[in-house]
């Protein structure tokens, strides 16, 4: 069992002939993920990677029956290639694109909701179910299967929890990055239910940062609904206020969204918080009773 996506999924590739789209493509192939083609517009009836290239996304979806699409168009045209997607019928939408304008966003988050899609992203790493698909840009290796979820805003911190959930002897059912921007596609409140909702997911790593509140919304759910063990970290617990660190919606504009806030918030909602993410999979361990605490 999995979330938004398994070996089942048919992915198609937006920009799938350009640098980026090309490189992760493979990447993806190689893993074993069933790609089944991609779009370039102008470029449909060719092939690339061995896979065949369509003109639009209703072609992919028409002709191939594709279903998850992964998007690597450059900023100025990725909400245009969101909405695309959206309007072809594909279920969930994975935007890996960094630098989309804000008021780009607003119209594509107001435009999805006449749509019956999932957008994950954009400015995120993607979702990778282990030893069944790979939708993104993360190194499938540290990957292994389990039955821990992850959910993160930040990309490397999803790589280091992996690694460190399959070093404590766990795995991972499948991980989630959600992307920092300030206006994003599924929130962490949405993929924590997602995780509640799998009956092959046991336990859940929920990684934030500064800025926004999307982890105490997230949190006071999980007070009211929990019924599997949360390990959670925030980053972002020396920056200083009104700076933006590293994502968009990274940033401190108030006492409630400071890192030492939300692990307060997160605590108080009987979730598990670290100090380190160094201790992130020890802790998942101990609190699945895998090591003594």
């Amino acid at each position: 069992m999995s979330v938004l996506v398994n070996k089942n999924s048919k992915i198609v590739v937006q920009g799938f002939t350009g640098n980026e789209g090309t490189f992760h493509a493979t990447q993806m192939i190689e893993y074993g993920t069933n790609v089944i083609g991609g779009v370039t517009p102008g470029k449909g009836g060719t092939t690339h990677l061995d896979k065949p290239v369509f003109n639009t996304v209703a072609e992919a979806v028409q002709k191939a029956g594709a279903n998850v699409s992964i998007i690597f168009v450059p900023p100025p045209f990725a909400a245009d290639a969101i909405m695309e997607a959206a309007e072809a019928g594909i279920g969930l939408i994975v935007c890996i694109t960094e630098g989309i304008p804000t008021k780009d966003m607003i119209t594509v988050k107001d435009y999805l909701k006449g749509f019956n899609t999932r957008l994950v992203g954009p400015n995120c790493p993607g979702v990778i179910t282990p030893g069944e698909a790979k939708v993104g840009i993360m190194p499938g290796f540290v990957f292994k299967q389990g039955k821990i979820g992850i959910v993160s805003k930040s990309g490397t911190l999803t790589y280091e929890a992996a690694d460190q959930v399959v070093k404590a002897g766990l795995g991972v059912s499948t991980a989630i990055g959600i992307g920092g921007d300030p206006i994003i596609g599924t929130t962490t409140l949405e993929a924590v239910q997602l995780f509640m909702d799998d009956p092959d997911t046991d336990g859940i790593i929920m990684i934030g940062e500064i800025g926004g509140s999307l982890e105490a919304e997230a949190a006071r759910w999980i007070k009211d609904n929990n019924r599997k063990p949360v390990v959670g970290f925030i980053a972002g617990q020396t920056a200083p206020a009104g700076r933006r660190m590293g994502h968009a919606g990274a940033i401190v504009g108030g006492a409630d969204d400071t890192a030492a806030a939300k692990m307060k918030i997160m605590r108080e909602c009987g979730i598990t918080v670290v100090d380190s993410p160094a201790v992130i999979g020890q802790t998942m361990a101990q609190v699945m009773g895998k090591v003594p605490a």
